[in-house]
């Protein structure tokens, strides 16, 4: 019997998470809701328990299993990620997010997007990198960045407002949107599996400031994040650096 993959294990669990979400959604209210996201990640535990039992988990449900700051392998889930957007009827803009953190860097991912039947992992075949301008913007919903319209102007671009960070980040893939910008902080589990796909895609990732992504730290917050075309990350990250110090230059012609 062949055995299962890192990569292949993150989207069955993903998927397997996500479907229980799709069963559940509709049939709980009020205090109920939490209910879901504890189910969801107790489903990925039990999974990841039986084809991983000697890795670590670190999640948004639970904070540890295992000791994972001295782990080789750990792996970061969201079992629900855009609670708000799955509680809303109709919205399909929330996710499951599974990751592998392995000795300092990503090695797997996968973002569920249940309400459309989706996943999008670093098991799909790597496509030829596609590079285009940024014109639509994807932030939060609830707390875009204060600096993101000055961004949104150097560009003469559209913020267009999301849910989960999993879904923005498939929205960069897909070409809905063309860059995802973030602050105001997340957690590791927010952003692990968005990142690790949107890298296999071809797509930049960091942190606002161009700083590398860091995972499995003792205090799992990641204060903001940046998705992007490799061909526009020094633009985009210099409009941020410019917006948030508050000086920002007149528009160039980007056409």
């Amino acid at each position: 019997m062949a055995i299962e993959s890192d990569v292949g294990c993150a989207a069955r669990i993903a998927v397997a998470a996500g479907q229980l979400l799709v069963d559940q959604r509709g049939r709980v209210r009020g205090t109920d809701e939490g209910s879901v996201d504890v189910a969801a990640d107790q489903l990925i535990r039990e999974l990841l328990g039986e084809a991983r039992p000697d890795h670590a988990i670190l999640s948004e449900e639970v904070a540890s299993v295992g000791d994972r700051l001295s782990a080789g392998q750990v792996w970061i889930n969201d079992p629900l990620d855009g609670t708000r957007e799955y509680n809303e009827a109709g919205r399909t803009d929330w996710a499951v997010h599974v990751a592998l953190w392995q000795t300092g860097r990503l090695v797997a991912g996968a973002v569920a997007l249940p309400a459309l039947g989706q996943v999008w992992s670093t098991a799909d075949p790597a496509p030829p990198r596609t590079e285009r301008r940024i014109r639509r913007i994807a932030v939060s919903r609830s707390r875009p960045p204060r600096w993101a319209d000055d961004v949104a102007a150097e560009f003469d671009a559209e913020l267009v407002p999301m849910g989960s960070a999993g879904a923005k980040a498939v929205a960069v893939i897909t070409g809905v949107v063309d860059a995802y910008l973030h602050d105001g902080g997340q957690y590791e589990w927010d952003s692990a599996a968005p990142v690790a796909v949107a890298r296999h895609y071809g797509l930049y990732a960091s942190r606002a400031d161009g700083s590398d992504l860091m995972y499995n730290k003792p205090e799992p917050w990641s204060p903001d994040l940046v998705i992007c075309p490799q061909v526009e990350a020094g633009r985009l990250l210099a409009a941020v650096a410019r917006a948030r110090s508050g000086q920002v230059d007149v528009k160039e012609d980007v056409l």
